[in-house]
C-alpha cells in the first residue's frame, strides 16, 4: 500500500495503478472513494473483496461526461435533458445499462448508477483513462463514509491493508454527505438516498437547513461557473424576507474562502476579493432599500461587469432597471426560494 498526496503529478501515479487492475482510495466531491477499472472485472471483484459487499448490491461508477455516460448506459432526450440539469454534481444516477462495464457493478434488473462529479482530480483522471471508475465509498459494508485518511485506515482491518494499493491523501474533507441517488427507469424522478441535495425535480431542490441551503447555493456555483473568465456570474435571487437569500450567499463566499458576509442592507452592496484562482471579486447586493429606479444609476453596474467576477443580487425583483445591462455582458441564473413550512424552503433555478 502506497500513501500520497494530492498533488498535481498523482494523476500519472493513479492511471497506472488503474491500468495494472489496483485498487485506490481517493477523495472526491463528497467523501473518500474506492476506484477501479469498472471495466475489469478482477478489478471490480478486489474492491467487493474490501467492502464485504454482498453479492448482488450495485455499486455506481464515475464518468467523465454525457459521451461517457451514453456509451455505458441507455439515455433518452428526456432523460439527458433532466441530467443536464443536475450533472455535475453530487447526484448518482440509475438507468438501464448497456452491460459494457462489469456486470458485478449492475443491479438485479440490469440498471447501472452513474455519477458526473465535480471534483477536479478525479475528472482529470477520467479524463485522460477514457474509461469509467467505481464511484463507491471507502467504507466497509454497513459503516459510515469517511472523510479523513487515518480514521478510514484504523476501521479496516489489517489483512485488508493488502488490498490496497494506492491512498491518495487530500487531508480532511468537508463534511458532505455521500450523493443524493434518484431513478430515472420510470416516468418521474425517484429519490433512493437523500444526500445533500434533495432534488423535486431537474430545477427544483428542497432546503430543509439553513446547511442545505448554503450546500444547494454552492452546488449552483459550481454548476454554472465555467465560463466566469469569460464573462462575470450573475445570481438573481428573489423570495421573501428571512426566506434564507444570505444564507445561501455565505454558502456560495465559503467555497471562495470568504468567511466574512454580512447583509449589506443599508449600502446597497459589499466587495469581497477571494481567494479563489478562477472566481476573484464577489459582489454581494441587497436591494431591499432601492425605491426609485434612479439610484441604479449611482451603484455603476456596467463598471463590475468583468471577467473573473460574481454578483449576487438579494431581492432579484427589482432588477427590472439593470436586467438589458446584465443580459449583455452577463451569464445569468435566476434563483427563487420559497417557504414550504417553518423549516423547508422550494429552491428553483432557471436560466
Amino acid at each position: 500500500m502506497k500513501i500520497v498526496k494530492l498533488t498535481e503529478g498523482v494523476v500519472i501515479t493513479a492511471l497506472e495503478v488503474l491500468k495494472n487492475g489496483g485498487l485506490i482510495i481517493a477523495p472526491s466531491d463528497t467523501v473518500y472513494g474506492l476506484l477501479v477499472d469498472a471495466t475489469n472485472e478482477k478489478a471490480v471483484e478486489k474492491l467487493i473483496q474490501f467492502k464485504d459487499r454482498p453479492a448482488g448490491k450495485a455499486i455506481s461508477v464515475f464518468v467523465n461526461n454525457f459521451p461517457m455516460m451514453k456509451t455505458y448506459i441507455h439515455m433518452g432526450p428526456k432523460e439527458e435533458s433532466i441530467l443536464k440539469e443536475l450533472l455535475p454534481g453530487p447526484f448518482t444516477v440509475i438507468l438501464k445499462s448497456k452491460r459494457k462495464t462489469s456486470r458485478l457493478l449492475e443491479s438485479e434488473n440490469g440498471t447501472l448508477g452513474v455519477r458526473i462529479p465535480n471534483y477536479p482530480f478525479i475528472n482529470r483522471l477520467l479524463q485522460e483513462y477514457k474509461k469509467p471508475v467505481t464511484a463507491t465509498s471507502a467504507n466497509l459494508a454497513g459503516r459510515s463514509p469517511h472523510y479523513q485518511i487515518d480514521s478510514l485506515l484504523k476501521e479496516v482491518p489489517k489483512s485488508k491493508h493488502s488490498l490496497i494499493d494506492l491512498v491518495i491523501d487530500a487531508g480532511k474533507l468537508p463534511r458532505n454527505k455521500p450523493s443524493t441517488v434518484i431513478d430515472l427507469t420510470n416516468q418521474s424522478i425517484k429519490t433512493l438516498r437523500v444526500g445533500d441535495i434533495v432534488s423535486i425535480d431537474e430545477q427544483s431542490f428542497v432546503s430543509k437547513s439553513e446547511e442545505q441551503t448554503k450546500k444547494i447555493g454552492q452546488y449552483l456555483f459550481q454548476k454554472y461557473n465555467s465560463e466566469i473568465s469569460k464573462k462575470p456570474l450573475v445570481f438573481i435571487v428573489e423570495g421573501e424576507l428571512g426566506v434564507g437569500k444570505t444564507v445561501m450567499v455565505k454558502g456560495i463566499a465559503e467555497v471562495l474562502g470568504v468567511q466574512n458576509i454580512i447583509s449589506p442592507t443599508f449600502v446597497v452592496y459589499y466587495e469581497y476579493k477571494t481567494s479563489d484562482k478562477n472566481t476573484k471579486l464577489l459582489y454581494h447586493f441587497d436591494l431591499y432599500q432601492l425605491k426609485d429606479p434612479e439610484e441604479f444609476k449611482y451603484l455603476h453596474i456596467n463598471n463590475l461587469l468583468k471577467p473573473n467576477t460574481f454578483l449576487c443580487f438579494e431581492w432579484g425583483e427589482k432588477t427590472g432597471e439593470i436586467i438589458d445591462e446584465l443580459k449583455k455582458k452577463a451569464k445569468i441564473t435566476y434563483i427563487k426560494m420559497e417557504y414550504i413550512n417553518e423549516k423547508e424552503r422550494k429552491i428553483s433555478v432557471r436560466n
